[in-house]
């Protein structure tokens, strides 16, 4: 549990670019960690192995490893079958994260019967569920995964509307585990406020290191100006 003493009450920074984004390059995911770690960043979040490698090359912060992978016909994409946790194991990964939504995954799976495997699989591993509601954060937990975050608030259909800060506050109530927040925290006051409320640490990605979302939002308020 040395890595989650790391990071405690600090910020963790996601690096990640998808192939259809400008900075989808592993070379520069490593700089933008590197950038983040001089920033005052205690951990990075980073998605495929490729990306992974890199970013070690450069820091020695605690990563979440994720594996995005989409497959037909199903909406689990955040490291949604076991096959991408053995990639991310054999990385050695320090933190594996993946979907902890009660939907069904690519495999047939639900939630339990996936975690369960994994976890005989990998009894001395940190994992993190990445969920969107208390009641998942509930289940994974006590299906003994070692961190709850509330990564997915707001984007499943029965989530909708959800604020990500008080997803936050009740799963720190209801669950014995860490709890970290991720999701649309944005701005340093929501990354405070996160903290305030009982996070063990606060990942940050979109708004610090994604130019292109960050610069439609300068334009669509300019944009508005004149509306």
């Amino acid at each position: 549990m040395e890595i989650l003493e790391k990071v405690k009450n600090q910020l963790i920074v996601s690096c990640q670019a998808l192939e259809d984004e400008p900075l989808h390059s592993d070379f520069i995911m490593s700089k933008m960690a590197l950038a983040a770690k001089l920033g005052g960043a205690a951990g990075i979040r980073a998605n495929t192995v490729k990306d992974i490698k890199a970013i070690k090359q450069e820091v020695e912060l605690p990563i979440i490893a994720i594996i995005k992978k989409d497959y037909p016909n199903n909406d689990v994409f955040i490291t949604p079958t076991i096959e991408e946790i053995d990639e991310l194991y054999q990385e050695g990964a320090d933190i594996i994260a993946f979907d902890g939504t009660d939907r069904e995954r690519p495999d047939g799976k639900d939630f339990k019967e996936f975690f369960t495997e994994v976890r005989e699989k990998y009894p001395n591993q940190l994992f993190m569920a990445d969920v969107s509601t208390l009641k998942e954060g509930v289940m994974a937990a006590e299906a003994g995964v070692d961190i709850v975050a509330a990564t997915l608030a707001g984007y499943t259909p029965y989530s909708k509307g959800t604020k990500p800060v008080e997803l936050v506050r009740q799963l720190v109530e209801h669950v014995d585990v860490p709890v970290i927040a991720e999701g649309n925290f944005d701005t340093p006051e929501k990354a405070k406020m996160a903290l305030d409320v009982g996070a063990h640490a606060v990942v940050v990605g979109s708004a610090i290191t994604r130019p292109k979302c960050i610069t439609e939002k300068f334009v669509q308020a300019i944009k508005g100006r004149d509306e």
